[in-house]
């Protein structure tokens, strides 16, 4: 009797891992990222490979230098005036997406400004969002939270924060997390 309850719970638990899967093919997925290094490039590559969809990179009109600690300034100034960096081109049919990866480094403990930007220019109501994070040593910081202010009426989903070090060698860890939201195709 044991044995057949555990074996009726796996199958359902099958059942619905297959049916989250079939839902996730028939949804327009979107990775949109911001990349000032490469490293959050690399994640998003990844996780294109492996769920397909659209990729979008989020540029600044305005770039940020190529100099660590002049654009470290730059990013502490955006954050302490509240500035939202105007984007070089934005995404014109974001209606038709469902599920959006967002990724970006953590700059000063949270998403740069040109995250800010980018999420106030959408309406991101009944979307999902899945957010991917690249960093030195403070992993996620508070993104989430600001990510979560600024898109009311989105479902976030569980996040990912890999260590710019580690991202040449991230891909089983990406796909990893990928297949813990069913979202490997």
């Amino acid at each position: 009797m044991k044995k057949l309850f555990l074996f009726t719970i796996i199958l359902f638990c099958m059942g619905i891992n297959m049916e989250l899967q079939a839902q996730n093919q028939n949804q327009r997925i979107l990775i949109a990222y911001f990349s000032w290094s490469g490293n959050t490039r690399i994640v998003a590559q990844h996780i294109h490979l492996a769920v397909g969809g659209d990729i979008f990179e989020i540029k600044p009109a305005k770039p940020y230098p190529t100099n660590y600690q002049a654009t470290l300034n730059i990013a502490r100034q955006e954050l302490q005036t509240d500035d939202r960096p105007e984007l070089e081109s934005n995404v014109s049919n974001m209606a038709e997406y469902d599920i959006i990866f967002l990724g970006f480094p953590n700059w000063l403990n949270t998403i740069p400004m040109i995250i800010y930007t980018f999420l106030e220019s959408h309406d991101f109501r009944g979307k999902t969002i899945i957010p991917f994070c690249t960093h030195g040593s403070g992993g996620l910081g508070r993104s989430i939270v600001d990510i979560r202010r600024l898109t009311p009426g989105a479902t976030l989903l569980e996040p990912l924060g890999i260590r710019g070090a580690d991202v040449r060698n991230s891909q089983n860890d990406v796909i990893a997390w990928l297949r813990r939201l069913n979202m490997v195709r």
